[in-house]
């Protein structure tokens, strides 16, 4: 009887939970035994092959892949990720229930979770992005359920955001506001040192121990990954202008024409590297004997952001606000986004996932637990038709959401009470991190994820506090009005009316 209850109380939510589990399912079942990317193969073998694993984090392989893959198969991972997408949705929706936001909202918010057909590819392909956001929305459901954290809470929190980090290197961006969120909601400043000092230790230590595995057992130092210095290069040289830009001669070769840059983009630039024709001066002078090419690069994007930091800024602010279009239409340089959506036939990446051959799908399943490739076509194409009409959150939400999270946190304070502008803090803020720490580097849809189980659930507590803050002073003027009327209505009345009243 209480779950009926409960139920009919909570139909929209329940209505978009059937709909988000019924479209898994179906994912599950067009793609089997599950969806292969291009970087898959780096959190399979990795830890075998050293030069795959150094570019990224392995935590994704150490947490999941490897203990699993000791008892099941791959299967079973992508089963896994999409419980843990539908988990996130329903403990999103008891939080937000839970910080007073009505149940219409509240199940609304989650609608971006449940139904992006982005984050259902993400759910079925052998990567950490799902697996991230599960920490994420971990971490942040901690710190909020209580209005002040206990130490307990803050040491929890801290530890699974910290986690983040090794399965996705941009959650080491997730310290700042849960730091500033722990600071301000602690109390006394002894409080606030004890807190902000656990909470830091505490996300520290994940980081630190993948560091620490990195280099006695990786040998590839002691470090998160080689992500920095490649990336690095590859922004700056997409945003340099080479024409007035002054580098040592040996610099030359690294900076791209306007043309081979847009191409390119930074994925390109990082990945696929310049040919002769495409640099500025020809081939150019090579590096210097004993200067490594990471070496080169740094020095080169070092020069790029001394000389032509604006030009950086807005090269990064260009791709940060690709998120908010209406459409996804993928622009020259990005990162295709046909990766990141459902084919009709299973997806290949020559050369590195291929249909046959030693790179083939069914070889690495082979070697990882899964079967053969199997692919039902009905489903993948009804899969893609709903993704490419519109199943998926469109920009103008995000922006909403985006405005609204940032209000929030502005007008609730004029209430005098913090909990909700805190709460819209908390994760609009962490949204925000989480996205332009990836902007910094390179713009791809995958790394837009983040931003469904953020900016959203931020933008509805951000829009109660505003309908909240409107009645409230609505109230207070009709209070006063009323005053006003019953204190000149007493003024007019006659002397002995007034004495016999």
């Amino acid at each position: 009887m209480r779950i009926k209850s409960w139920t009919g109380r909570h139909w929209p939510f329940c209505s978009l939970l059937l709909a988000g589990i019924g479209l898994r399912v179906a994912t599950q079942l067009a793609y089997r035994p599950a969806l292969l990317y291009i970087d898959s193969k780096k959190y399979l073998f990795g830890i075998q092959v050293p030069a795959w694993g150094a570019f990224d984090p392995l935590g994704y392989t150490l947490l999941v892949l490897r203990p699993m893959l000791a008892f099941t198969d791959l299967a079973v991972v992508a089963l896994l990720q999409h419980a843990l997408g539908v988990v996130m949705a329903i403990g999103l929706y008891v939080l937000v229930l839970r910080l007073g936001v009505n149940r219409w909202l509240a199940a609304l918010a989650t609608a971006p979770i449940l139904l992006d057909a982005y984050q259902l590819v993400a759910e079925q392909t052998i990567m950490p992005d799902t697996v991230f956001e599960a920490l994420v929305a971990a971490g942040l459901l901690i710190l909020l359920w209580r209005p002040r954290p206990g130490l307990i809470v803050v040491i929890a929190a801290g530890l699974v955001l910290g986690l983040s980090a090794p399965v996705r290197q941009v959650g080491e961006a997730l310290i700042a506001p849960a730091l500033i969120y722990v600071l301000a909601t602690a109390g006394n400043w002894r409080r606030r040192l004890l807190c902000g000092t656990v909470l830091t230790v505490c996300f520290a230590l994940p980081i630190l121990g993948y560091m620490s595995y990195s280099e006695v057992s990786l040998h590839d130092g002691f470090k998160l990954s080689d992500l920095g210095d490649a990336y690095l290069y590859g922004r700056t040289a997409h945003a340099a202008d080479c024409a007035t830009l002054k580098l040592p001669a040996d610099e030359w070769s690294l900076c791209p024409k306007a043309s081979a840059a847009a191409a390119l983009g930074v994925d390109g630039l990082v990945n696929i590297g310049l040919t002769p024709a495409q640099t500025y001066a020809g081939s150019g002078p090579k590096p210097p004997v004993g200067t490594g090419i990471g070496g080169f690069q740094t020095q080169f994007a070092e020069a790029v952001i001394t000389q032509q930091p604006l030009r950086v800024i807005g090269d990064i602010t260009r791709d940060a606000v690709k998120l908010f279009a209406l459409t996804r239409d993928g622009l020259p340089g990005d990162t295709p986004i046909s990766r990141w959506q459902f084919q009709d036939s299973y997806p290949y990446y020559p050369p590195g996932i291929t249909a046959t051959g030693a790179t083939s799908a069914n070889v690495i399943f082979a070697l990882s637990g899964g079967g053969t490739v199997q692919v039902s076509k009905p489903l993948a194409s009804a899969l893609r038709s709903y993704q490419l009409n519109g199943g998926y959150t469109p920009g103008p939400v995000f922006l909403v959401s985006l405005l609204a999270g940032l209000a929030g946190i502005v007008a609730y304070r004029r209430l005098g009470e913090s909990r909700l502008a805190l709460a819209c803090f908390l994760i609009t803020g962490s949204g925000v991190a989480l996205l332009l720490g990836a902007d910094l580097y390179e713009f791809s849809w995958r790394y837009q994820l983040p931003a469904l189980i953020t900016l959203p659930i931020g933008g509805v507590l951000g829009g109660s506090a505003l309908a909240r803050l409107y009645h409230r002073r609505r109230t207070a003027r009709q209070e006063s009005a009323t005053a006003s009327a019953a204190t000149s209505g007493g003024a007019d009345m006659p002397a002995e009316e007034a004495v016999c009243e």
